[in-house]
């Protein structure tokens, strides 16, 4: 192709995106699993195997810098979202304690688990990555919840105003802050160049912290408040919006850190208005979603390799399958247990926490930015994303019963 294939690239990664949404939706599975999956079977495993000479047309490396660019922007535009949405859901103060208790299990041990099976995994790290630093990683890639899936999920089975809800979305939300906490200071470690560096970066996404919740904050509340007060920006209070959304990413990445993390922390920041949120989904968020994020998955797609499943591949994977499930269904679990709550509840608890989802293909693309892990760890963490939010629906169902029975349970 002599002229660029941007065009036709995303003309195919947008229908097999699509395609592959609406057959997940079909099987009953949130659309976004079927996009994820999208992302496999336009990478080498698939359409690469199948049509070897035009997959490597079509995807030659010097035409991705184009899609790469627009991907950044979609991951962009949804952590700011998904940190906008982040929110305590009503009724919350009551289960603070027990939200506290499953966020900080659900963390805690699939971060352990994540460590303890590291040694076993290292050896498939790229050559130069020390063992602790890959160690973190792994316990931070364990560690996460996909919070917009849960939150989906919930709201389609009509449980978002549920005991069982409120409790997952609150312990969902605390233990996401702690896991990119800790992927943030591993990324850190790594891209810093020594303690130095890292005490450089650590004091840098302090100092954009204090900059967000000291300054910006009270500056957007105000502007909203005063040019929005019905929720509904105008359009120059919408460039506003997303100007501070850009600066903030723009920040956390000259650090050395992530985009997205600058993206997230904004978004954070934001008034909780439901009629604000509203709109900024309609207007950002299905963007994102419907046209920048597939690209997304499918330049994560380019980035897996069948080899992850030979030899010892398949050992390794089992290994990093079974670690993410017991660490999310136990600690989740086990904190609603400690905070009194029923075996049903506890366990339909756990099976939500269990949900990655497309926040661990972030998370993931984070490592692999970052040098912390190849296509081969790459592909096998992929894979567990896709496998652990695929079975959080009939786990949901088979620990908690029907969808309208365990309504009724959770608010008796």
């Amino acid at each position: 192709m002599s002229h660029s294939p941007l065009l036709l690239q995303l003309v195919i990664i947008l229908a097999t995106a699509r395609a592959c949404g609406l057959l997940l939706r079909y099987l009953g599975q949130p659309p976004v699993i079927g996009e994820m999956a999208a992302g496999l079977v336009l990478g080498p495993i698939v359409f690469g195997a199948v049509f070897p000479e035009f997959h490597a047309l079509l995807f030659a490396k010097e035409s991705l810098s184009a899609l790469s660019s627009l991907a950044m922007l979609g991951l962009v535009l949804f952590m700011f979202i998904v940190g906008a949405e982040l929110r305590a859901p009503d009724g919350v103060r009551a289960q603070l304690k027990a939200a506290g208790a499953v966020g900080l299990l659900s963390v805690l041990l699939p971060m352990a688990l994540g460590i303890g099976i590291s040694p076993w995994l290292h050896p498939l790290a790229p050559a130069g990555v020390g063992f602790w630093p890959f160690a973190l990683f792994m316990a931070a890639a364990m560690s996460i919840t996909a919070f917009p899936v849960m939150a989906r999920i919930l709201k389609e089975r009509g449980l978002t105003q549920t005991r069982l809800g409120r409790l997952s979305l609150s312990s969902a939300a605390i233990a996401d802050v702690f896991a990119w906490i800790m992927l943030a200071l591993v990324v850190a470690l790594v891209g810093a160049g020594g303690m130095a560096g890292f005490l450089k970066t650590t004091l840098g996404l302090v100092g954009l912290c204090v900059l967000v919740f000291g300054a910006f904050k009270p500056l957007y509340a105000w502007l909203l408040r005063t040019h929005a007060p019905d929720g509904q920006p105008s359009a120059m209070l919408l460039a506003a919006i997303v100007i501070g959304m850009l600066v903030c990413a723009a920040l956390t990445e000259w650090m050395g850190l992530h985009a997205v993390f600058g993206a997230f922390v904004f978004g954070a920041c934001l008034p909780r208005d439901d009629r604000l949120l509203k709109y900024l989904v309609e207007r950002l968020e299905y963007v994102a979603i419907v046209v920048l994020m597939p690209i997304f998955f499918a330049l994560a797609g380019l980035n897996t390799t069948g080899d992850a499943f030979v030899g010892a591949g398949l050992g390794a994977m089992a290994l990093i399958l079974g670690a993410a499930v017991v660490g999310k269904l136990a600690g989740g679990a086990a904190g609603a247990r400690l905070a009194g709550y029923g075996w049903r509840e506890s366990l339909s608890t756990g099976a939500l926490m269990n949900a990655r989802g497309l926040m661990e293909l972030i998370v993931m693309k984070v490592g692999l930015d970052a040098g912390l892990i190849g296509p081969e760890l790459f592909t096998m963490l992929l894979v567990m994303a896709l496998l652990t939010t695929v079975m959080t629906g009939p786990l949901l169902t088979w620990f908690a019963g029907r969808p309208t029975a365990v309504g009724e349970a959770v608010t008796s």
